[in-house]
């Protein structure tokens, strides 16, 4: 049987988030174009959900994004001027699995109060609306890396970052109708 475990960090300019959530699978480990088109319409249906404008595809960080995904080491790249939310999984855990992680946490977010928190921090980033671009990528990990089972680890850099103090009521919107 395969067992599924998710682990995901948010990180920008605010503090990090940690959360172990149970999820789903995806069926396979996708090709850097279908994670390029998966990641793009999972982010910005997200984002229209909250008022905020499509992303675009970041190229000129991808090189940094698959390089930190391809070293299995569930923390954060450090790389600077990107905000960064990472997941990773065992089973068939893929782009979708943290997607739904991540805006599980909208329900969490407290609007009358916007601010960081280490509940939300990943929502707060994908729908940012002054966030304009996105890169992601998946990479397969053998056991005992980041889970003793092999695993997926997904890294997603924003550009610019979001989850800057006092930012939060002009940039994450409430839910549209």
């Amino acid at each position: 049987m395969n067992s599924l475990a998710l682990l995901l960090l948010s990180l920008s300019v605010s503090p990090s988030t940690v959360s172990a959530l149970p999820s789903g699978g995806d069926t396979q480990l996708q090709s850097r174009q279908d994670i390029q088109s998966q990641a793009l319409d999972l982010h910005n249906n997200a984002r229209a959900q909250f008022g905020a404008s499509p992303l675009t595809w970041n190229g000129e960080i991808l090189g940094q994004v698959q390089a930190h995904a391809n070293k299995c080491v569930f923390e954060h790249s450090g790389d600077s001027g990107v905000g960064e939310n990472i997941a990773a999984g065992t089973g068939n855990f893929g782009m979708s699995n943290a997607m739904d992680s991540w805006m599980g946490e909208a329900s969490k977010y407290d609007y009358n109060n916007p601010g960081f928190s280490d509940a939300t921090g990943h929502f707060t980033q994908v729908v940012w609306k002054s966030t304009t671009q996105v890169a992601c990528a998946i990479a397969s990990c053998g056991a005992n890396t980041i889970f003793s089972d092999p695993s997926h680890f997904v890294v997603c850099q924003y550009t610019p970052p979001g989850n800057f103090a006092g930012e939060f009521p002009q940039n994450v919107g409430r839910p549209v109708n």
